[in-house]
């Protein structure tokens, strides 16, 4: 079973790189970029086969790893 996780940073968290990328863009001429948020996408193949254990651990891995709650918040898809 495959599982993936976005995690963003929080509304109103600064986000640098984002505004990195966004100045970035405006420099090779895409100017009506008025905001970036970036993230990251991590892809788990899991042996779980039962969709919902295998999403509750991935939220586990979440919460506890993959994703800092305090600042980021994440999605679960399980295929």
């Amino acid at each position: 079973m495959k599982a993936r996780v976005h995690v963003m940073l929080k509304n109103g968290v600064l986000d640098p790189q984002g505004e990195a990328v966004r100045h970035a863009l405006g420099t090779l001429g895409f100017d009506g970029v008025e905001g970036v948020r970036q993230g990251k996408v991590i892809e788990l193949d899991l042996a779980e086969t039962d969709a919902a254990r295998a999403e509750a651990t991935v939220k586990d891995m979440c919460e506890k790893l993959l994703a800092n709650t305090v600042i980021e918040s994440y999605s679960v898809e399980i295929a």
